[in-house]
């Protein structure tokens, strides 16, 4: 059974930057395509990148141009660099499979951007 652990998040400026980072037992990453998610409470979950199998990225409008999603298969991690960070941006932040049933979801990582 895969186990999702996310890190990385924390409270920044707006402006500033954090890199999330997504650990995952009983799967190897690379073969699967992994996206990033976020959620406000009280407000549906989003996808926000995802990875496909063969390296190609892709990103939702609200993020295109700040985040960037990366593989480490050496770590099997999946990572999400996140520049000019926005207050619009704080939410608890989730990876997942994007491209099959979701796997169970971990507990996430707080990010919060203060204006």
């Amino acid at each position: 059974q895969v186990q999702l652990v996310e890190s990385g998040g924390g409270l920044v400026q707006a402006g500033g930057s954090l890199r999330l980072s997504c650990a995952a037992s009983g799967r190897t990453l690379s073969m699967n395509g992994i996206g990033w998610y976020r959620q406000v409470p009280g407000k549906q979950r989003e996808w926000v990148a995802g990875i496909s199998t063969d390296g190609s990225t892709h990103y939702a409008d609200s993020v295109k141009g700040r985040f960037t999603i990366s593989r480490d298969n050496a770590k099997n991690t999946v990572d999400l660099q996140m520049s000019s960070l926005r207050p619009e941006d704080t939410a608890i932040y989730y990876c997942n499979v994007f491209d099959r049933a979701y796997w169970d979801w971990g507990q996430g990582t707080q990010v919060t951007v203060s204006s």
